[in-house]
């Protein structure tokens, strides 16, 4: 993951920093997470990640910065779409199929619809058209607040899946490699500000996916 997540993105910010462009690089909410933190995470907070992506995707951020190149850092999280695999397709499927299900509540964060970031970052690359535009990092999620259970719930209930019983459980009921934030909400308050976003509500965007996905 480090060459991927950091490496990779030190060589991309040197080519573009020669060829004079500007660099827009994704980055993620779990840079944040080690901390026990109560409100949503700003740019210029400490990065604390929890595992191995969160902390390798911090070093790309590091490398970029050192670059010299110019960049438009975004941080978003919990992404989905109609495309690919991601926990909305997922839930679509097993509450479909199981009679009941075990959904983690205690990782709370905000469910973003890729089609809104897209959109967003259209919006933010227009701003940059200056060649004086400063390089900043600007956090990027849909609006709103949810953990991984309540977001199953919203799907399931959306879609008319009542027959599946979506229970809440702790992390710890499922082991996992990936050391996930219990904790990465993004505050967004410099985005709108600078680029005057209205930026949806999760629920909003998730049902605009799902009437995608079923007439499909």
């Amino acid at each position: 993951q480090e060459r991927m997540n950091a490496k990779a993105v030190e060589n991309l910010s040197l080519a573009m920093k020669e060829a004079g462009g500007l660099l827009v690089h994704i980055s993620t909410d779990y840079v944040f997470g080690a901390e026990p933190y109560n409100r949503p995470c700003k740019e210029d907070q400490k990065g604390t990640p929890t595992g191995v992506y969160g902390l390798t995707k911090l070093h790309g951020e590091q490398a970029v910065l050192s670059s010299g190149v110019r960049y438009l850092i975004i941080r978003t999280g919990w992404l989905y779409s109609e495309y690919g695999k991601n926990f909305v397709k997922t839930m679509l499927r097993l509450t479909a199929e199981k009679p009941s299900l075990k959904v983690v509540f205690d990782q709370v964060g905000t469910p973003t619809y890729a089609g809104d970031l897209a959109a967003a970052i259209g919006t933010m690359l227009s701003g940059f058209a200056r060649p004086s535009e400063e390089s900043e990092i600007y956090n990027y999620s849909n609006e709103g607040v949810c953990s991984w259970y309540d977001f199953a719930k919203a799907i399931a209930g959306y879609v008319g899946h009542t027959a599946c019983d979506i229970q809440p459980c702790h992390s710890d009921e499922f082991p996992s490699k990936v050391h996930r934030p219990a904790y990465s909400v993004l505050d967004k308050s410099k985005v709108k500000a600078h680029f005057s976003l209205r930026i949806p509500y999760w629920t909003d965007s998730l049902q605009v996916c799902l009437k995608i996905l079923l007439d499909q």
